[in-house]
């Protein structure tokens, strides 16, 4: 069982392999039961699957990419709040 092939993106990635399972399956009704578009639906699944590595790939990229800004804004929020202030108030001098 394969994804939905109506996606795009999936579509421009596999569009020739979708096209060739589609008719072969169009051509006989007894391939899609005896195994007649085995090869072609293979080549399909491997070429939706490597898709699919792709994409989680670069989402676990992207993901790595918003945790480190993500920290870095926290750890200079801390710095801020916690910084002592840049210069002590000065006490007021006694009048003799």
């Amino acid at each position: 069982m394969h994804a939905p092939l109506g996606v795009p993106e999936r579509q421009l990635a596999c569009a020739d392999l979708i096209k060739a399972l589609h008719e072969c399956h169009n051509a006989s009704v007894w391939n899609r039961f005896i195994g007649g578009c085995n090869d072609q639906k293979q080549a399909l699944n491997m070429c939706l699957r490597q898709e699919r590595v792709d994409r989680t790939t670069r989402n676990r990229e992207d993901s790595k990419d918003r945790n480190k800004k993500k920290y870095d804004a926290w750890d200079k929020l801390k710095e801020e709040t916690t910084a002592p202030d840049a210069a002590p108030a000065a006490e007021p001098k006694a009048e003799a």
